[in-house]
């Protein structure tokens, strides 16, 4: 289970902005990050409103992902009342970026341009799409991410909590494990500095502390325009059976829009994974990176079983000891004959001509020739073919499903697909 070690919260009102309208809030398992807008302290307030929604914890039922869009729902109700009864309030709106961390994953929320990143092993991996002008220009092929950085109307959202009656909530869910950071933040951080700066600033900090006091210094040493807030929280491993069997996976993907379903047990499903090759939940994005140069080089946390006390002889083994002897080498046997009969059959060359799409690492869509599955044994029946410059998270989150299936397609039709979303021409 993965739990949240660390966790660290700073606000600065910036330079050039006489009061601040960010509000946070940090109290694992949730993570928010307000961005206020409206003016005559409306924007203050209308994140404030949109804090407060999740101090009071979340609903009872629905996976992660339905209970924080519930919340934000809840208050994009209260806004927009706000901001119809007062004259004052007229207008007013924020941004809003949720994280809930379960057991074994992060959920997001998101609407606007605040921003949540996942930061692992020096390598940073945004999480979020912004709802922003230039954001839909990036997603269409129009703005490159540099020219984006620097166009005058940067700083115009498309989406925000208030202005409407109701509010269209993206929801993703990540994979995490021991040693990632997780980074809510403000615009006034990333429309300051990079994303290789603040990617430079993670991996050089001292601790937690230092760099989000350091994030904050560099915003503000490069112009800090605006409120600049930031949220860090470090995980780590706790209560792991620490077996260190690996379970068949398959290539990365992005997650489904909804939690874990109910009845789910990790553990038995781990002990299913082991006994024979089998589709699983991937480790989807897996190289965003770690807090610091000291934490990368630290050994993934684990859990030892505690010894056996002394006995005048050698305790009887139980049927769990001696089928976790088995395991690895079962394990082995069986990808063995798998590729045996696939090479021997003819199958393995068949396979050549079959493709799906998935993610690498990085959370890049990417073109894979072969099989989507990876043995226990190490043995791939995939590679790479083609990496293309879109990430996952910028895939219309209602399109996911029928594009990151592992459905086997031809070449022409997986090409067809990339191209297709690297142009923008996937939408909903």
């Amino acid at each position: 289970m993965i739990r949240a070690a660390e966790t660290i919260q700073l606000t600065d009102t910036g330079r050039q902005r006489p009061d601040n309208e960010d509000s946070m809030y940090a109290r694992a398992p949730v993570f928010v990050v307000a961005d206020g807008m409206g003016g005559a302290q409306a924007g203050e307030v209308a994140s404030r409103i949109a804090i407060e929604a999740f101090e009071q914890g979340l609903p009872d039922s629905g996976s992660p992902e339905e209970r924080l869009a519930t919340r934000v729902r809840e208050a994009n109700e209260r806004i927009y009342e706000l901001s119809r009864a007062e004259h004052e309030r007229a207008g007013m709106g924020t941004t809003l970026t949720a994280a809930y961390l379960g057991d074994r994953d992060v959920a997001i929320a998101h609407v606007g341009d605040s921003r949540a990143y996942l930061f692992r092993e020096g390598k940073l991996m945004r999480l979020t799409r912004d709802h922003s002008l230039v954001g839909e220009l990036v997603r269409q092929g129009k703005l490159t991410e540099e020219q984006a950085e620097e166009h005058p109307q940067r700083s115009i959202i498309t989406r925000a909590l208030g202005p409407e009656a109701t509010v269209e909530v993206d929801t993703w869910s990540y994979p995490v494990r021991s040693g990632d950071v997780l980074l809510l933040c403000s615009d006034g951080l990333t429309s300051m500095i990079t994303e290789e700066k603040i990617t430079e600033v993670l991996a050089g900090a001292r601790s937690l502390e230092d760099g989000a006091e350091r994030l904050i210094a560099e915003a503000n040493a490069a112009g800090g325009r605006d409120n600049i807030t930031v949220v860090l929280s470090r995980f780590e491993e706790v209560g792991g059976d620490g077996d260190g069997v690996d379970a068949p996976t398959m290539v990365g993907e992005p997650a489904p829009r909804v939690g874990r379903p109910a009845g789910d047990d990790p553990a038995a499903a781990a002990a299913a994974a082991r006994a024979a090759p089998s589709r699983v939940d991937p480790p989807q994005f897996d190289s965003p990176g770690e807090q610091t140069q000291a934490i990368a080089t630290m050994p993934r946390a684990r859990t030892k079983p505690a010894p056996l006390a002394r006995t005048q002889g050698p305790p009887a083994p139980t049927p769990d000891g001696r089928r976790r002897r088995f395991v690895k080498p079962l394990a082995a046997v069986i990808a063995v004959l798998i590729v045996l009969f696939l090479v021997g059959g003819g199958g393995y060359l068949a396979t050549r001509q079959l493709y799906f799409v998935g993610t690498n690492p990085q959370g890049i869509v990417t073109i894979y020739r072969g099989l989507p599955y990876a043995l226990p044994a190490g043995i791939k029946l995939y590679e790479t073919v083609y990496e293309s410059g879109v990430p996952a998270a910028n895939v219309p989150a209602d399109r996911r499903s029928s594009i990151f299936n592992h459905n086997i397609r031809s070449q022409a039709d997986a090409i067809g697909l990339v191209r297709a979303l690297e142009l923008g021409q996937v939408s909903k």
